[in-house]
C-alpha cells in the first residue's frame, strides 16, 4: 500500500523536513523512536494524534529515500 501521501514538506515547518500529515512530527522522529526499540503501540500511545498508517508512511518514505544505485569504484 502507498502511504507516501501522508508525508508533507513545508519550508515553514520543521525547517522544511519531511513531516507526517502536516503535523510537527518529522519522519526522522518516528524512525528514531523505532530504532530505539519503541513499539508501534507505544508510539501511538505517546502520540495519540498519530495513526498506525503514519508509522508505515515513515518507513515507506525511508525505504524510498534509500532506493538508489550505489556505484563502486575499484
Amino acid at each position: 500500500m502507498n502511504y507516501l501521501n501522508r508525508i508533507t514538506v513545508n519550508e515553514n515547518q520543521c525547517g522544511g523536513k519531511p513531516c507526517i500529515r502536516g503535523l510537527r512530527i518529522r519522519v526522522k522522529d518516528i524512525l528514531e523512536m523505532l530504532a530505539a526499540g519503541m513499539s508501534h503501540e507505544t508510539i501511538l500511545e505517546d502520540y495519540p494524534y498519530l495513526e498506525s498508517e503514519d508509522i508505515s508512511a515513515a518507513l515507506e518514505y525511508a525505504a524510498y529515500q534509500t532506493d538508489h544505485p550505489v556505484i563502486r569504484v575499484a
